[in-house]
């Protein structure tokens, strides 16, 4: 059987409806169950977070749900605007008539698109920012901070981006059916590239890093890195305070270029003792091999992705199955990034499966080389101070969640404890 356009729009249409009408369920199922738990906390949590901080974690969450089910219906339309309403095409039409080369043609025409999609996306930033966040009491972010950020970003998407693009193209256009095979390399390396950049180079552009201060918090953590055996290239601070209250601590880089980042609302809010068992855990996923794994996942994915995209530029109606009739480079790369998420929605739980196995092992690791009180404790802190929900439906929490819902998480390590 010979498969047309004409069906290939009826899938489409069948699978990005599917995907709306579950996400839409799934969010509901989950607005639901928070509200209907909003009046109790948890048993295991009624000691050390009150009623008043529960409510506000539940209203905090069931606000962001109800901002992001307004803005998804907003996200289907321009969906279906750009592929199915023809808007790629007529973007394409308007940019052809600059009368560039095909490749700066094209990087003209992703430049353009990632304008309008970036002022399109703006109100639900400045929502979420300065009405979510800030009624809240989260957001320390300024309208002249918001705007600067605004202007880096798309400077750096520029630099970056764009050149990686007009990279592509050029693979594209000139090696032939095997494109592929170098485009995914060019992507991998510029992937690369940018771990290793990012730490020294990207980030300062957004914050600033100061060394840990001596102290408690830098002794504990200086000890925990010389029992596990971990080297790093440095123990910093960065001033997130300046954008929000929320806190948290990462690994970035990696190889020689590793750095361990605190925010400083971190360091603030937890004791020595929590912090080194929350250093014990991000720790655990890299003496688990969780960093690497992932990095395999992601270049697999990848690869995979790039081989389709080959096949399918030998398949027209593909393309004008999504509404673009003209076959051009810039818009099956283009068309190909934005429906692939319809077709690869229902990986999802695979995904945040494999994600809280790796985060129940690295509890396990900060077990072995820290207290897990301790790790408890700075838990129960960060959902209090983050207003992070105790009570997610767990369907929902199945689908989506890397993390194990906290009175999960903490009973594992109670039993680690004991």
């Amino acid at each position: 059987m010979t498969i047309t356009a004409t069906m290939i729009t009826k899938f489409f249409l069948i699978f990005l409806v599917a995907k709306s009408l579950i996400e839409s369920w799934l969010e509901s199922k989950n607005k639901n169950h928070i509200i209907q738990n909003r009046n109790e906390v948890p048993p295991r949590f009624q000691s050390v977070i009150s009623l008043e901080e529960h409510q506000k974690a539940a209203d905090y969450s069931v606000a962001k749900i109800k901002v992001g089910q307004f803005f998804s219906i907003f996200d289907f339309a321009l969906l279906l605007l750009w592929t199915l309403g023809g808007g790629l095409a007529m973007l394409d039409r308007f940019v052809s008539t600059f009368g560039l080369s095909p490749i700066w043609e094209g990087v003209a025409y992703v430049a353009v698109f990632g304008l309008i999609n970036t002022l399109l996306s703006l109100p639900q930033s400045i929502y979420s920012t300065f009405v979510i966040e800030e009624r809240f009491g989260f957001n320390k972010m300024t309208p002249a901070l918001f705007v600067k950020d605004m202007f880096k970003g798309l400077i750096l998407g520029a630099i970056l981006g764009l050149h990686l693009f007009a990279g592509l193209l050029w693979v594209m256009q000139s090696l032939g059916s095997n494109w592929w095979l170098y485009g995914w390399a060019l992507l991998t390396g510029f992937q690369f590239l940018l771990l290793w950049a990012y730490p020294r180079f990207i980030a300062p552009l957004f914050n600033k890093f100061s060394p840990m201060d001596e102290g408690e918090h830098k002794d504990k953590v200086e000890s925990l890195l010389q029992r596990t055996g971990f080297t790093s290239n440095g123990l910093f601070v960065m001033d997130a305070s300046i954008r929000s209250s929320h806190g948290n601590a990462y690994f970035t880089g990696f190889g020689k270029n590793k750095r361990i980042v605190f925010f400083d609302t971190l360091i603030k809010t937890l004791s020595p003792g929590e912090v080194e068992a929350v250093l014990a855990h991000e720790l655990g996923h890299f003496k688990k091999k969780h960093v690497i794994k992932q990095l395999i996942k992601g270049v697999t994915f990848s690869f995979l992705a790039f081989f389709i995209l080959g096949k399918l530029l030998t398949w027209p109606e593909f393309f004008v199955g999504h509404g673009v009739p003209i076959l051009k480079t810039h818009l099956a790369l283009l068309l190909f990034a934005l429906v692939s998420g319809v077709y690869t929605f229902w990986t999802t739980p695979l995904g945040a499966m494999v994600s809280r196995k790796y985060e129940f092992e690295a509890d396990a690791f900060a077990a072995q080389y820290a207290n897990p009180n301790e790790l408890i404790s700075a838990l129960v802190k960060l959902y209090k101070e983050n207003a992070s929900t105790l009570t997610p439906d767990p369907t929902y929490s199945a689908y989506y969640h890397s993390h194990p819902p906290a009175l999960i998480r903490v009973k594992h390590l109670e039993t680690l404890a004991n």
